[in-house]
């Protein structure tokens, strides 16, 4: 491809060029464009969307086949699925420049004009007719559908002060001020969340989507586009609000459904590559056991009656979760001096903000309240992560040490050093965190936050339990039972004392 500066920049010199002659660009459609690069991707195995993971043998092909076939498509899919990314990629398959006659609105091919100003133009000026250049990204036009949309917005209109500056009749093209989809033109146009669209705004499409053209204000005005239309929709507005017009329905080519990460490696991956973790100001590292359990909320969630599935449950859950989880670490690592943070599952907890308002409660949730459907959620995605390592660990002798009296309280702002004393105090606490790869010797981030997942994995399972305040002790029913030993030895006692006293009274 050549350099920008080196391009043709008249009709002339664009004619006696060798990839841009007019046997070219004359009958190559924007769809004929994308099939063609994505054939030559297809070819030399090339990621045909850089970025996007889970979807290699599910979305993909499918949107493939529908590039192949020239079709315009849709994507279906509940919120957080990257539905708006993969449209905006679909430049990626789109010619890195492409000629257009220069100040036209619509950017019209130089070899086939289909607006009145480009045709006098060339008509006056012949091979003279300067020529201008877009790039990828300037072909690729997106509107997000909402009510207020008009016909005008997204068709165009006709301008009076521009037909009383030039002196033009209202019923002539020089007067029409041109929507997004003219000015989509020899492009991609993107429409995110069809349904919304009002019924009448989608009938104003149907022309593009099967004649190829559009007519502007009822005047016989007709503009053969070449546009490749695509669009997002969540199914349950698709299905349910029943928003989509069945005649537009039917011109679109394909209906592909997305879907969340398929598994929780896939997540991390996903949630790893759009997460702001690397600060700079000072190192962090996140344990795969801290990962792992952000994600797994999210699959949680999905999962758990008390949250609305229609609704779903993005994936910029575990993403923002995860960044103010590195942010409490963060916090905890300035305040005491330290040189590494280390995110503990504790933090886990400290970023329920990033969760609560990413979920939409059923009745039985809402009752609940957001915080502890929440809390929930993360004591069984600990408990989950849990059992992935230490599933065959016993931790027997630590349980034994907490139901003999042995507590021990974990405090946010508390530095590493401090609470690894803490933590050492627990017999056979750090010979079991074998499976995280941690020794005690390690750095004490690293250490304590290791422990502290064994721990909180154990009260997941309810073989300790832990405070509000995050003291960790005997499961309650040890404690209780304890209680009652101690109740009826001092009911024994009791009993002895008073037939003794009886006896010397005899």
């Amino acid at each position: 491809m050549p350099a920008a500066h080196s391009l043709p920049h008249s009709l002339g010199e664009l004619r006696t060029s060798t990839q841009f002659s007019e046997a070219c660009l004359r009958t190559l459609s924007v769809k004929d464009e994308l099939r063609s690069n994505l054939i030559t991707r297809l070819q030399t195995r090339e990621t045909l969307f850089p970025g996007i993971v889970g979807f290699e043998d599910t979305v993909v092909p499918q949107i493939v086949n529908a590039v192949l076939s020239k079709q315009n498509f849709i994507l279906l899919g509940l919120r957080g699925q990257a539905k708006s990314r993969i449209l905006r990629a679909l430049t990626a398959l789109l010619d890195e420049h492409m000629p257009y006659i220069a100040g036209c609105e619509i950017r019209d091919n130089p070899y086939r004009p289909i607006c009145k100003r480009c045709r006098d133009l060339i008509a006056e000026r012949g091979d003279a007719t300067p020529i201008a250049w877009m790039g990828r990204d300037e072909r690729y036009v997106e509107k997000l559908a909402t009510p207020d949309v008009t016909v005008a917005d997204l068709v165009g209109d006709l301008d009076p002060i521009k037909a009383a500056r030039g002196g033009e009749d209202l019923s002539s093209e020089l007067t029409m001020h041109y929507g997004l989809l003219p000015r989509a033109n020899r492009g991609i146009f993107a429409i995110n969340e069809l349904p919304d669209l009002a019924g009448k705004i989608q009938v104003a499409l149907f022309n593009i989507m099967q004649e190829g053209d559009v007519q502007i204000k009822g005047y016989p005005v007709r503009l053969a586009l070449d546009v490749a239309l695509v669009f997002s929709a969540n199914p349950e507005d698709y299905t349910a609000r029943g928003k989509i017009v069945t005649p537009l329905k039917d011109r679109i080519g394909s209906e592909i459904r997305t879907h969340y990460p398929e598994t929780i490696e896939e997540g991390i991956a996903i949630t790893a590559q759009e997460a702001w973790s690397e600060r700079g100001a000072s190192p962090i590292e996140i344990p795969p056991y801290v990962r792992a359990v952000v994600e797994q909320v999210a699959f949680s969630a999905r999962e758990d009656k008390k949250v609305d599935k229609r609704s779903g449950v993005s994936q910029r859950l575990p993403i923002s979760t995860i960044e103010l989880v590195v942010s409490n670490a963060e916090r905890r690592a300035l305040i005491n001096g330290e040189r590494l943070a280390v995110p503990r599952i504790s933090d886990i907890y400290a970023a329920l903000p990033g969760i609560t308002g990413k979920l939409e409660l059923e009745y039985e949730g809402e009752m609940r309240g957001a915080d502890t459907v929440v809390r929930e959620l993360i004591h069984t995605a600990v408990g989950k992560i849990f059992d992935r390592y230490f599933a065959e660990t016993n931790t027997q002798q630590i349980e034994q040490w907490f139901n003999l009296g042995g507590s021990v309280k974990l405090d946010d702002n508390q530095s590493s050093s401090a609470a690894l004393a803490d933590l050492r105090k627990i017999q056979g606490l750090f010979e079991k965190l074998g499976p995280l790869q941690v020794k005690v010797s390690d750095d004490a981030a690293k250490a304590v936050a290791a422990a502290e997942f064994l721990l909180e994995g154990l009260v997941a399972h309810r073989k300790l339990s832990r405070s509000e305040e995050r003291g960790f002790a005997a499961p309650e029913k040890t404690q209780r039972k304890q209680e009652r030993d101690i109740e009826v030895d001092f009911d024994d006692w009791q009993r002895a004392r008073r037939s003794g006293r009886g006896g010397g009274l005899n």
